[in-house]
C-alpha cells in the first residue's frame, strides 16, 4: 500500500470526525457561547488533551512505533507482542500515578492553564470540578493512541483513524439531548458535557482494543517490569516526553493569555477547530503514516525509497495545505459565521474568532511540515533533537505572545503560536537535510514554486469575491442561502485550484491513480 493511499485512508476517517466534530462544536456554541461555562469546558477539555499528547499520541508514541516495529521486522511476532505487553504495563503504571497526583492538585493545574479565572471564584471553581471528571480521559486516549501505534505498525491504519470519530458521536447525541431538552448555560450542563468526553474516551480505548485482538495481537495485562526493552524505550521516550512537554507549554501559554481576557479562550478554541481540519486531515495522517513506513525502509536499508517518501509525503501535504492555509486567511468571517453563529454565538464572537482563524492559517503550513520532518528523526530513533527545537519554539512563542498580546489581544497568541510552528519547522528541516536525512528532488522543488503561486491565485480570486458577498453572512439572509453561499465560494476557489495546477502539470489525475493503485 503506498505512503498516499494509507494516508488517504487516515485523512477520510479524520475528515469524517472532524466533520463531526463541527456539529459537536456548533452544538457548543449554541448552548454554551462563549461564556463562563465555555470558558471553563474549554480549559476542562485541553488540560486532559494536552497530557493525553504528551504521554499517547506524541512522545510515547514516537518511541514505541519504531521499537515495536523493529522487534516485528528482526524477531517476529512473539518477541514483539511481549515487549508490546511490557510498555502498556509501564504506560498503564505511570498513567494512574500521574492522574491521581494531577486530580488532587487540580486547582493547581487550573491555575497554570486559566490564572485569568482566579478572579471569578464560582468560574474557577467550575474550572476546577469539570477539568477532575474529563480528567480520565487522558488514561483512555493514551493506551488507545499506544493501541493505534501497534496497529499502524502491522499497516492496518482503518480502526486507529476511525476511534475518533466515537467521541464525537457521543458529544453529538449528548448535546443534541441538552439543546432541545432546553438546558441552560449553567454549570449542571458543563458537567454533563465532560462526562461525555471521559465516556467517549473510554469508547475508544474498547474499539481499538478488539480491533488488535482481531489482527492476531492478544495482549495480556501484566506486572510492570523494568526490561531491557522497557529501558530502550524510556532512554527514546524522556526525551520525547520533555519535547512533547515542551511543545504543550505553548498551548498552556496560549491558554493563560486567553484567560485574561473575557471571551478570548473560546474564541482561540473554535477558530482553532477550523484550522486543525487540514492539519489532521492532511498532516497527521501523513504523520502517522510516515513514521511506520519510514521504520521499515530504514530496517531494509533501502535509503533511495526513505527519499521518495520523504519526497512525495511533502509534495503531497503542502499540495493540499498551503491553499487551505490562504484559504482560511482569505476568508475566515463567513466560515465561522456559517459554522458558529447561532444561539449564544453572536457576531461580535464571529468576527473575533475570524481574526484568530486567520492569524492560526499562517502558521498551517508550518505545523505540517513539523509532522513530516519529524517522522525523519523519529525512525532513527532519535528523539533528543526534535525536544531542541521544540525547546526553541517554546521560547518565540512566549516572546512573541508577551510582544504581540499587549497590542493584539487574543489575535497576538494566535499568531506567536504560527511563528514557533514556523521556527520549529526549519530547524527541523534544515538539520534533517544537512545531515543527510532529506533530500529534495528536481520535481518537489518545481511542484512548491508552482503550489505557491496558484494558490495565491485562488486567494486573490476568494478575496475578490468575499468583497462582493461579505454582506450576505449574516443571520438576517436564511441560513440555507448562506450554507450554499459559501459552499459555492469554496467550490469555486478549490475547482480554480484544480484546475490551474492540472495545467501546469503539478498533479495530474492519473498520479493520483497510480498512487492508489500501487502496491508495496
Amino acid at each position: 500500500m503506498s505512503i498516499i493511499k494509507s494516508a488517504a485512508t487516515v485523512g477520510g476517517f479524520t475528515m469524517i470526525s472532524r466533520v463531526l466534530g463541527f456539529l459537536r462544536d456548533v452544538l457548543i456554541a449554541a448552548l454554551v457561547g462563549t461564556g463562563p461555562v465555555a470558558e471553563a469546558f474549554v480549559v476542562a477539555f485541553r488540560i486532559p488533551n494536552l497530557f493525553r499528547r504528551l504521554f499517547g499520541e506524541g512522545a510515547f508514541n514516537a518511541a514505541f512505533v519504531p521499537l515495536f516495529a523493529k522487534q516485528l521486522e528482526h524477531e517476529g511476532k512473539e518477541p514483539a507482542v511481549l515487549f508490546a505487553e511490557e510498555a502498556l504495563a509501564g504506560l498503564v503504571l505511570v498513567l494512574l500515578i500521574f492522574s491521581a497526583t494531577a486530580i488532587t492538585f487540580m486547582p493547581a493545574l487550573a491555575y497554570l492553564q486559566a490564572p485569568g479565572f482566579a478572579d471569578d471564584a464560582a468560574k474557577f471553581d467550575l474550572t476546577v470540578l469539570m477539568s477532575r471528571i474529563a480528567f480520565p480521559y487522558l488514561a483512555f486516549m493514551s493506551v488507545t493512541a499506544m493501541l493505534g501505534g501497534i496497529l499502524n505498525s502491522l499497516h492496518r491504519f482503518t480502526a486507529a483513524a476511525a476511534a475518533p470519530v466515537l467521541l464525537n458521536i457521543v458529544m453529538i447525541v449528548v448535546m443534541s439531548v441538552l439543546t432541545f431538552g432546553g438546558w441552560k448555560a449553567d454549570a449542571q450542563t458543563g458537567k454533563i458535557m465532560v462526562w461525555a468526553v471521559s465516556f467517549g474516551g473510554l469508547a475508544q480505548l474498547l474499539m481499538l482494543w478488539f480491533a488488535v485482538r482481531n489482527a492476531g495481537i492478544r495482549l495480556r495485562f501484566v506486572r510492570p517490569r523494568y526490561t531491557s526493552g522497557v529501558q530502550r524505550l524510556v532512554q527514546l521516550g524522556v526525551p520525547g516526553v520533555i519535547a512533547g512537554g515542551i511543545a504543550q507549554i505553548n498551548l498552556v501559554i496560549s491558554t493563560a493569555f486567553a484567560s485574561m481576557q473575557d471571551g478570548a479562550a473560546p474564541w482561540l478554541y473554535y477558530a482553532d477547530r477550523v484550522y486543525q481540519l487540514p492539519l489532521g486531515v492532511v498532516g497527521v495522517a501523513i504523520g502517522i503514516v510516515l513514521l511506520p513506513e519510514l521504520s521499515r525502509q530504514l530496517r531494509a536499508g533501502n535509503i533511495q525509497a526513505v527519499d521518495k517518501s520523504q519526497n512525495r509525503s511533502l509534495e503531497f501535504s503542502l499540495f493540499l495545505t498551503i491553499p487551505a492555509a490562504i484559504a482560511l486567511m482569505a476568508i475566515p468571517r463567513p466560515i465561522i459565521q456559517v459554522l458558529f453563529e447561532r444561539g449564544a454565538f453572536n457576531s461580535t464572537d464571529t468576527t473575533a474568532s475570524a481574526l484568530a482563524l486567520g492569524a492560526y492559517a499562517v502558521g498551517l503550513p508550518a505545523f505540517v511540515l513539523i509532522k513530516i520532518f519529524s517522522p525523519g528523526f523519529f525512525a532513527r530513533e532519535d528523539t533528543k533533537t526534535p525536544m531542541y527545537f521544540a525547546g526553541v519554539g517554546v521560547l518565540v512563542n512566549i516572546v512573541m505572545a508577551l510582544a504581540l498580546f499587549t497590542f493584539f489581544n487574543h489575535v497576538g497568541i494566535a499568531m506567536a503560536a504560527s511563528i514557533a510552528a514556523w521556527v520549529n519547522a526549519t530547524l527541523l528541516g534544515v538539520v534533517l537535510t544537512r545531515r543527510g536525512f532529506f533530500k529534495t528532488d528536481k520535481r518537489l522543488r518545481k511542484n512548491l514554486v508552482l503550489i505557491l503561486l496558484n494558490s495565491l491565485l485562488m486567494g486573490a480570486i476568494l478575496l475578490l469575491i468575499n468583497h462582493f458577498t461579505f454582506e450576505y453572512f449574516t443571520r438576517q439572509t436564511m441560513f440555507i442561502a448562506r450554507v450554499g453561499l459559501l459552499g459555492a465560494i469554496v467550490a469555486i476557489g478549490a475547482g480554480l485550484y484544480f484546475v490551474v495546477c492540472h495545467f501546469t502539470g503539478v498533479f495530474k489525475l492519473a498520479d493520483f491513480k497510480a498512487a492508489f493503485r500501487r502496491n508495496k
